[in-house]
């Protein structure tokens, strides 16, 4: 599906209802990792209902198990497309028995996008389709390439306007159980120079950085020389994550409503913190903006 005004070109997929292409027109430059599987096979998948993994890949609804995969089943879905304009699309996700084996609840996820000048505002709906309060986190996971081919991360900043410094959190990349999850006692501070953090492969050696507390409102990846190149707004979202491959020319930055496990988590989900819930016939609504500089 296409999303077309006179400076963008947004494709998205009925696969995952994921965006996989933000072309601009402006200056010729392709602003969505193009799915290489080389580094990674992705665009910008949504993450549902679990973001990040669950510890021991368990999920204790209700006092029954269920079996999780990282990120959850959404992004390996085939949506609908439900509504098709030049300026928007809207992708439904209906639960099924399929999705049963894997979350008991009754649901409709609609995944959203709109088309404005330079924004693409991205917006997920869940309905509650069922007749019991439904828990989950959602989450965003857009890769933003480099603009020109050999260019590496250090050619790229992070601006976080109005920062001084952050702090985050990595996760359990050692022990078997907790694989994934995240060490919520062991804080790091990220420091910034002017709102700024210059880019690095040594940043992502323990994998994502978790940024909790609602951290982040407002995020731009941007030349070394300081002009913006694509930024993200992303107002209460409670956690953030930062995240990329090893010599890989991109970086994702990822609002999240809801992370990943703490380690050692094994109580009902409805304890987990920051979990999203809704109440039969209830529906939750929360959008995130992509701009294009």
């Amino acid at each position: 599906m296409k999303l077309e005004n006179q400076y963008l070109l947004v494709e998205a997929s009925e696969d995952g209802a994921e965006i996989t292409k933000i072309y601009n027109k402006e200056d010729g430059t392709d602003i969505i990792w193009e799915g290489n599987p080389e580094f990674w096979k992705r665009h910008s998948p949504v993450l549902f209902p679990n973001v990040g993994k669950t510890y021991k890949n368990k999920m204790l609804i209700n006092g029954e198990e269920y079996t999780t995969s990282q990120h959850g089943f959404a992004r390996d879905s085939v949506f609908e497309c439900v509504e098709s304009t030049d300026s928007m699309v809207s992708f439904l996700l209906n639960s099924s028995e399929e999705t049963k084996k894997k979350y008991p609840f009754d649901f409709k996820l609609f995944i959203n996008y709109y088309l404005e000048g330079k924004e693409v505002k991205v917006e997920w709906k869940v309905e509650n389709t069922g007749n019991e309060t439904m828990y989950f986190t959602i989450g965003a996971h857009p890769a933003f390439r480099f603009a020109k081919k050999d260019e590496v991360k250090s050619d790229y900043i992070l601006k976080f306007p109005g920062k001084d410094q952050l702090e985050y959190i990595l996760v359990d990349k050692e022990t078997e159980d907790g694989m994934g999850t995240a060490i919520p006692e062991e804080k790091r501070t990220l420091k910034l120079e002017n709102n700024t953090y210059v880019l690095n492969e040594e940043i992502f050696d323990n994998d994502a950085l978790i940024l909790d507390g609602t951290q982040i409102e407002e995020a731009w990846v941007c030349h070394k020389d300081g002009t913006p190149y694509v930024g993200m707004k992303c107002e209460g979202f409670p956690s953030f994550g930062i995240w990329s491959v090893k010599d890989a020319p991109f970086v994702c930055l990822e609002p999240w409503m809801g992370r990943c496990d703490d380690r050692g988590f094994n109580k009902e989900i409805s304890q987990k913190n920051n979990i999203n819930k809704v109440e039969p016939g209830k529906e939750f609504l929360k959008a995130y903006t992509i701009i294009v500089a």
